[in-house]
């Protein structure tokens, strides 16, 4: 039969020393959520001005809770701009398309 202690002591667990970055990221993590939520609660209530600066500042605090992915969205941006710059281009151009050929139609019947 073998035993296996169920509680270990700091010392005792033979790993590293909890890390504290990842504790202060979970204050951050809390702090956000729970602005995030009070902005909602003051927007629903009506109180615009106040919901709007609770909801900026929780975004803020989102933000630095999630750098490595806003700097992958910051890195990407350049991408997506380009790719709807093309498709407004491809919008414009079927546009004009369309209106050449509705004012080709209109002299066709109107003769």
């Amino acid at each position: 039969m073998v035993v296996v202690p169920l509680t270990q002591g700091v010392n005792e667990s033979g790993g590293a020393p909890p890390n504290e970055g990842a504790h202060c990221a979970n204050w951050i993590r809390f702090a956000a959520a729970g602005t995030l939520a009070a902005s909602g609660a003051l927007l629903i209530t009506g109180n615009r001005r106040a919901g709007l600066i609770t909801a900026v500042s929780g975004a803020a605090l989102a933000m630095l809770d999630q750098q490595e992915t806003v700097c992958a969205w910051w890195d990407a941006l350049p991408g997506f701009l380009e790719e709807l710059q093309g498709l407004l281009s491809r919008t414009q151009a079927a546009v004009e398309d369309l209106s050449t050929q509705s004012q080709k139609l209109r002299r066709a019947l109107g003769r």
